[in-house]
Parts: C-alpha cells; structure tokens; sequence
C-alpha cells in the first residue's frame, strides 16, 4: 500500500467542532463534603474534537482538508481558531453567540474522573451561514465528510449529500441519532455495532447482521456500510452491481489506551484513502490500522504516516534508525514509557521469549535492538549467525510482547541508547547493572536500568550443541 498517494486526496469536512480539554492532576485525599476524590490540578491540555479533529486526522495523513463548521465567539471558540491555525488547517466557520461546544475531562493520573460537556444547539441562523461555505468551497474538493455528533450543526444533511451527488463528489459520514434516513444517498456510513443495531432493532446474530445490513443499503441507497466493532474489529458491506458483499477486517490494535476520538480517525482515514485512489477494500485496510494506532494513544489523536507504514508493512524488514528514533519521539509526547533492550537472538527459543515478555511488563513500547550479521560474527565467531538479520528481525517482530525492531552494527548499542533515550534498559540477570552498555548514560538522565531473570539451561549455544550431539 502506497502511503504517498494520500497526498492526493481533497477532503472538505463540515460538522460540530468541538475544543477538547483534558485537566490533569493528583489526589491524595477524600473531600469532607462529599464521598469524592479531591483532584489538585497540575496541567491543562487542549485538543480538537469532533470534525476539527476529523480535519486533523486527514492533515496528518497528508491530504488537502478544509473545515466547515461553527464556534462560539467565547474564549473556547478563541482557543479552537488558534489549535486549527497552529495546526495549518484550513476553516471556514461561522460565529455564533452561543457557547462553542466544550468537553472538560477530569484526570488523575490517567484515571477519568468527570466529564462536563458545556454545549448549547445552534439555531437556523448558523446553518445558513454554513451551507453558504460549504457550497462556495465544494466544487474544489474530491469528497466530504460529515462529522454528525448531534450537537446542531447540521440542521440538513439532505441538502450536503444533494449538493455533493450533482457534482459526483462522494459523502463520507459517521452518524449519529436514531434516524439514519436523513443520511439517504452518501457513499458511505460508518457507524459503530451498537448505533446499527439500535438503528436496526437489534442484531440476534451474523446472518441476522448480513440482512439488515443489506437491507440498510438498499433502503439509504449506499454504496457502502462500515460497521466498526471494537475488538472484534470492522466489517463493510459492499454494493457490487447487484449484490452487497461482506468483508472482515479483525482489529489490528495492539494495546487499548483511550477509545476517544477512533470514530474520526475511521473516517478521516477512510475518506482520504478512498479519494487519493485507493479502493474502498483497501482504503478500510487503512482506515483499520489508523484506529488501531490512536487506540493506543491517549485521548483524541491522529496517526503519523510513520506509524501507518510501520503498522501495514512491520514484517517487511528492520526499522531504520530514523524510523525508529521517529518513533520513540512520537510514543513519547504521548507520554509512554520506552523499554529497550538488545541482543543476537538467534535461533529463537522459550528463553527469549520468556525474556521479551517480561521486559515489556516495565513499560508501554518494547524496543529490541539486534546485533547485525557483521557484529553477531565478531561476538559469536565466524559460523554465526545462524539465522541473517531479516529472518531474526521477523521472527522477534512477530512475538506480541514487541512493538519495534531495530539493528546496530557496532560491538555494542551505546550509540543507539543515546539516541533514543529510552526510559527503561533491560539486560539478562547474567548482567551487574553496573556493567551493561548504557546504564550510566539512562541513570544520569533518571531513567531505569533493570535485569530480568533468565530460562536456566536454555541458550541458543545450548541448542546449537544439542544439534550437533544428534548428528554425532
């Protein structure tokens, strides 16, 4: 799959914007006035929600986006425009006396304490002023997306999807309400299984989920109906001449973090794709693995490129060490703890395995570091490796305790560990902490230098003899 072409892609986005805010803190106590947590606040965070984290998801894709939307004339909505223009994304909205719509969430740690949405519906008044943008600006875009949170936006989907099909642009849309006949001839639906099932009057089971989904198409003229099922990953029906087909795409998450704001990376994804060229199939692909990523991250977020080249194609061959270090960054402004440890691993066996599995338990992203055929060979001697790089990298990759694989050619990984940073270093229990290559440089910069016991009796030169001893 060729990310590149994404860049292609022209998308317009109009829906409710919102201004996410996460105030984050500690609690030490109880308060006396009430059974209730006492949060002492340490930091304030702003994010975009609703289509203008839509609009985010599509720019970090690479592709041209645009947002259509309102915003109060508050100091929220002061605080929206500056995130969209530090964020390069182009708007086009309309001011409004009402409130701009807000979700303040409490945190402790990571723990969510409350959450207050402050919203008041826009009126009539509002909607004109948009779909006076939104025609003005359609004819430069190759698709839209609806971003329906039900919040007051969109006071005529009807009218979008119309103006839309007479210039054959396509209409993407994540619904919202109980009435889904108002989204009668968009492209594409995106809803999740509880929002078709309620829709629908319940689902009993697949072939029950086949023929209200086949009948969902027909009824709304689609072409397609995504249906996002969590862990149980998505599945789309198709409209193909004069059948509806159904494909399965199993979740592709390694690790669930913070469900928010998934629904906007689908259909940002999936939009973008579809409209820089891809097929739909793959453009679901694509859609699956960028919600597979923000899963992992903590509230609303986007995927990089990065992540999604790393995640479509993580078995073709080792990170480099700019992929790998761009990483490490990314995982880091999300606040995840990097372990890091590195060896041989030749010949794979229960030892390294054991060994992986306990390393990630220190941290959120386990970055191992192989030693290059050329460095294996000066450590172990010429007959080795026995297995090349390549074979090794695939083999590790493939062991769910590891996120990233990377090599380094030197007699030792000093260089890398200085450039990564990572918060944890991890050895055998062979090692003195004092002894493993870079443990003064993570200590001096308050990091963790941990040894993790070893499978006795289990070694890849123990299993090399073995080999040998039946072929004597």
């Amino acid at each position: 799959m060729e990310l590149y072409q994404l860049k292609r892609g022209k998308i317009l986005v109009i829906g409710d914007i919102i201004l996410d805010e996460y105030l984050k803190g500690s609690v030490s106590r109880v308060s006396p006035e009430a059974p209730v947590p006492v949060l002492k606040p340490e930091g304030r965070e702003l994010r975009l929600g609703g289509a203008s984290n839509v609009a985010a998801n599509v720019k970090a894709l690479g592709s041209k986006v645009e947002l259509v939307g309102v915003v109060g004339r508050d100091e929220t909505g002061k605080e929206l425009r500056s995130l969209l223009k530090d964020a390069s994304i182009k708007s086009s909205l309309t001011s409004s006396d009402k409130t701009t719509i807000h979700k303040l969430r409490l945190l402790a740690g990571q723990q969510q304490l409350l959450r207050l949405d402050i919203e008041q519906n826009f009126d009539r008044k509002e909607w004109f002023s948009i779909k006076k943008f939104f025609s003005k600006k359609l004819k430069n875009f190759g698709a839209v997306i609806v971003s329906d949170y039900g919040k007051g936006t969109l006071h005529d989907v009807p009218f979008i999807i119309q103006q839309a099909k007479k210039r054959d642009i396509p209409v993407f849309i994540d619904p919202k309400g109980n009435n889904f006949n108002k989204y009668k001839g968009a492209y594409i639906i995106t809803p999740n299984y509880l929002e078709f099932s309620t829709e629908v009057g319940g689902v009993k089971n697949e072939q029950d989920l086949n023929t209200k989904a086949k009948n969902m198409i027909k009824k709304l003229s689609l072409q397609g109906l995504l249906i996002t099922r969590g862990q149980e990953g998505m599945t789309l029906f198709e409209k193909e001449g004069s059948k509806v087909n159904r494909s399965d795409f199993p979740t592709v998450a390694r690790d669930v973090f913070d469900v928010s704001g998934a629904g906007d990376t689908v259909i940002a994804s999936l939009a973008a794709a579809q409209s820089s060229g891809m097929t739909l199939e793959d453009s679901v692909k694509l859609a699956n693995a960028a919600a597979g990523i923000v899963v992992g991250k903590s509230g609303t977020a986007s995927p990089s490129l990065l992540e999604l080249s790393f995640r479509l194609n993580s078995s073709d061959s080792v990170l480099s060490k700019t992929e790998i270090k761009d990483l490490v960054k990314e995982a880091k402004k999300d606040s995840k703890k990097i372990v890091f440890t590195n060896g041989c691993f030749d010949l794979l066996h229960v030892g390294h395995i054991t060994y992986l599995e306990e390393a990630k338990k220190l941290g959120d992203r386990l970055v191992v570091a192989l030693n290059s055929d050329s460095s294996v060979r000066k450590l172990k001697g010429v007959k080795r490796p026995i297995n090349k790089l390549n074979e090794r990298a695939k083999q590790i990759a493939a062991l769910d305790s590891v996120d990233w694989v990377t090599s380094f050619s030197e007699d030792t990984p000093l260089k890398l560990i200085k450039e990564l940073e990572p918060d944890v270093l991890v050895k055998g229990k062979d090692y003195k902490v004092k002894d493993i290559v870079g443990s003064k440089e993570v200590l001096s910069q308050g990091g963790q230098v941990k040894t993790i016991k070893l499978v006795k009796g289990i070694s890849t030169s123990n299993l090399i003899k073995k080999i040998k001893d039946l072929d004597s």
